[in-house]
């Protein structure tokens, strides 16, 4: 990570700490506080329009839950009507027999 990136991101956390709205300017003029002049303000909206609307607190607590199929399950279901239809009829085809030793004439203390 360059300066910038992590100048930017502890100041993130510090004012989702403090629970301040993160903003470009505010994320510019904690830096320049810090004593960081080699931050191009555009790290600094870049970083804000990321964490537009998301609590920063939360996304630390959920770093290591694993992804997989229950996110995807659960915008599916919080979808709308006919896409949640959709979604259904598609979830059997996703499925597949997986093959075993009986489907190959032959077992495992055979």
């Amino acid at each position: 990570m360059s300066t910038a990136e992590l100048a930017s991101s502890y100041a993130a956390l510090i004012l989702a700490d403090d629970g301040v709205d993160i903003t470009s300017d505010k994320l510019q003029s904690l830096i320049k506080a810090a004593g960081i002049d080699s931050v191009e303000p555009i790290w600094t909206s870049l970083f804000a329009k990321a964490l537009e609307g998301k609590d920063v607190k939360d996304l630390l607590l959920n770093v290591g839950s694993g992804g997989g199929a229950a996110p995807a399950a659960g915008g599916a279901a919080a979808a709308a009507g006919g896409d949640a239809a959709a979604a259904e009829e598609e979830a059997p085809k996703e499925e597949e027999k997986e093959e075993s030793d009986e489907d190959m004439g032959f077992g495992l203390f055979d």
